[in-house]
């Protein structure tokens, strides 16, 4: 049997950053606060809690005073901020450098819309990290779409710019975009410039998995996905896999897995999301060679 890792799999850069920056500061510290889950995968949030990471919320971090605070890749809205220095709390800004552009993006654009009587809209899942930090910069008055059901929030007869969340689909986005733009030539009869601005704000460090992994799925007998079952990262490119692979099987961890999967002369592919440590996808490797070891010298 041949197990190969995704050499694309793994963590991307502002996940594997903040982590850096976590760890870092924990060599001088017995403990560091994490607003929310650093990472979406919970072996690796386990992993870290063990070196003194504790995470907490929003509302937790309105008692702390006096102390040092975590902000993950995904960003913060301002009024993070704005407790951090009411409670003379010491923030460590890790917040992906491509999460901090589009918030500054958005601001401007919201700081526009707001003079012209427009709208934001951002395409995203609500109530998601990065989303509540990028809705943060409007006031919280951005609509977030995903479904077309969420289209009915817009007003097409007002000027309309979108943004999406950097982690989103960029077939999904674009498929938002046409919709929108038949919408508005619907309600005003024409489609100009001042009608409507699409921004393709996702980032293609993401995005460009997609391919990848199909790439990946279609050179394998069988698909092991390696992710946390929090991550919609994961949830989405674990169905890019599956679409090509029918012999994709999505775990959390070695434990999962089952011998049953397997032929002794199969090509295995290990691979993973965004949120998944390397370190976790060389564990599953392990384990499917040592089984495979087992079944042949039981044979």
């Amino acid at each position: 049997m041949e197990v190969t890792i995704d050499k694309n799999s793994g963590y991307c850069f502002g996940v594997e950053y903040a982590i850096q920056m976590a760890e870092d500061e924990m060599r001088d510290t017995e403990r560091l606060y994490c607003l929310g889950d650093i990472v979406h995968n919970d072996m690796e949030v386990k992993r870290l809690s063990e070196k003194g990471l504790v995470v907490i919320d929003r509302e937790q971090l309105k008692c702390l005073r006096d102390c040092k605070v975590l902000i993950r890749a995904h960003g913060e809205p301002p009024e993070t901020y704005k407790t951090a220095i009411e409670n003379n709390i010491e923030l460590i800004d890790a917040s992906c450098p491509v999460v901090l552009k589009l918030q500054h993006r958005v601001k401007t654009a919201f700081d526009k819309m707001e003079r012209e009587q427009g709208q934001i809209v951002i395409y995203g899942k609500k109530g998601h990290a990065e989303v509540i930090g990028l809705t943060g910069q409007t006031l919280e008055k951005a609509l977030v779409v995903m479904e077309d059901k969420d289209l009915e929030k817009i007003d097409f007869k007002r000027p309309v710019t979108l943004f999406s969340q950097t982690t989103k689909s960029t077939k999904g986005f674009y498929a938002l975009k046409a919709k929108i733009e038949e919408r508005i030539k619907e309600a005003k009869g024409t489609l100009t410039e001042l009608d409507f601005n699409a921004n393709d704000s996702i980032c293609r460090q993401v995005s460009n998995r997609e391919p990848q992994l199909a790439q990946f799925s279609q050179a394998n007998d069988v698909i092991v996905f390696v992710a946390g079952r929090k991550s919609s990262n994961g949830k989405a490119l674990f169905q890019v896999c599956k679409g090509i692979n029918s012999r994709s099987y999505f775990v959390e961890s070695e434990g999962e897995i089952e011998g049953e999967w397997f032929a002794t002369e199969d090509k295995v592919g290990i691979c993973g999301a965004t949120s998944t440590p390397m370190w976790l996808m060389e564990r599953v490797k392990d384990h499917i060679l040592s089984k495979s070891m087992d079944s042949i010298v039981a044979g």
